[in-house]
């Protein structure tokens, strides 16, 4: 492995964690969405509140740990990102800002009018910015970014592999946050929600697997590389991934919490690290390698040192704030 790979991992590290626990955030704003009016979805919304609370901003430090890595670790692959793919990245960020207004504002206000306005703006972003973030990741996928910034900044973005990836963050998103708020709802009590959100949890199972298997025949026909990747290299991980989710509905039918959590986690991250296999040695697929696309060595060396040190702050401190949330010592009333 060289000192370039190494940086690659780093930054692979970095997007399969915003994947998983921002993922989990943002997929509560479905299920905020559709929770029903402001009596029936009560239960549901203040759950949402209380699980993720104290989390919902600590989860951006994984993506500013991305952004920092890709720009100074593979600057070239940066600048072709940022200036091909600004229009979905630009919606992802607006997104991002109206999700925490949205959600701040709502916990703040007393009068129920500007309670549903305010839910409402985070509900909508919460699913509006993972499908932004999949589209772009989409044209990167498909070959549509290229390290001489000639991409088409629409057609980048609108097309069959990123429509397939955007449509499969949103349902993803909503299957992680649909276990962890089955398992917070146990651990609060409410037998009644633990229930409902197992259904839930089923329900986008089912549908993340159909759009999965029909990406299959999207990314043969528009990403072939990236589709024989899934199916040589990267077969292993697409096999774990499938094999963590069909547990994970198992134990979920069977009305099972221990390990419904960590097995769904395994599930979305050995997908993440699947397309990472596939299009490895590519930032870009044909165009761009890893080892062309990357920082002169000292950079690298610097960057590898960051991110030891940072890894080392944030993973300590991270694992405590979880800790702290799923033992209830930073609600209301907590000693």
């Amino acid at each position: 492995m060289t000192i370039a790979d190494a940086v690659a991992v780093a930054l692979w590290l970095g997007v399969t964690l915003y994947s998983v626990f921002g993922g989990a955030d943002f997929g509560t704003g479905l299920w905020d969405l559709t929770a029903g009016d402001a009596v029936r979805g009560r239960p549901i919304r203040d759950l949402i509140d209380q699980a993720i609370g104290a989390v919902w901003e600590a989860n951006h430090v994984w993506l500013i740990f991305c952004l920092v890595v890709l720009w100074s670790g593979f600057p070239v692959a940066f600048a072709s990102i940022a200036s091909t793919l600004y229009i979905p990245l630009s919606l992802a960020a607006l997104g991002i800002v109206l999700r925490g207004a949205g959600f701040a504002f709502r916990k703040a206000t007393v009068a129920s009018r500007s309670r549903r306005a305010f839910g409402t703006v985070f509900a909508v972003s919460s699913i509006l910015t993972p499908f932004f973030l999949g589209t772009a990741l989409g044209g990167i996928a498909s070959g549509r970014v290229t390290a001489n910034r000639t991409g088409n900044l629409v057609t980048s973005w609108v097309n069959p592999t990123s429509a397939l990836i955007g449509v499969l963050a949103v349902t993803v998103c909503a299957y992680l946050a649909a276990v962890f708020l089955t398992i917070d709802a146990h651990r609060l009590g409410h037998s009644d929600l633990s229930r409902a959100f197992r259904s839930r949890a089923l329900g986008a199972a089912v549908v993340a697997g159909v759009v999965a298997i029909a990406g299959i025949f999207v990314l043969r026909a528009d990403a072939p590389d990236v589709y024989h990747g899934l199916t040589h290299e990267g077969l292993p991980f697409v096999a774990a991934s499938v094999v963590c989710g069909a547990v994970v509905l198992g134990l979920l039918a069977r009305g099972a919490r221990l390990g419904t959590r960590l097995l769904a986690v395994g599930a979305v991250a050995a997908v993440v690290w699947g397309w990472g296999i596939a299009q490895y040695p590519y930032l870009f697929p044909g165009t761009l390698t890893i080892a062309r696309g990357a920082a002169p060595k000292a950079t690298l060396d610097a960057i590898l040192i960051v991110v030891g040190v940072a890894l080392a702050v944030v993973g300590p401190s991270l694992t405590l704030l979880f800790l702290l949330v799923q033992r209830d010592r930073l609600g209301a009333g907590a000693s």
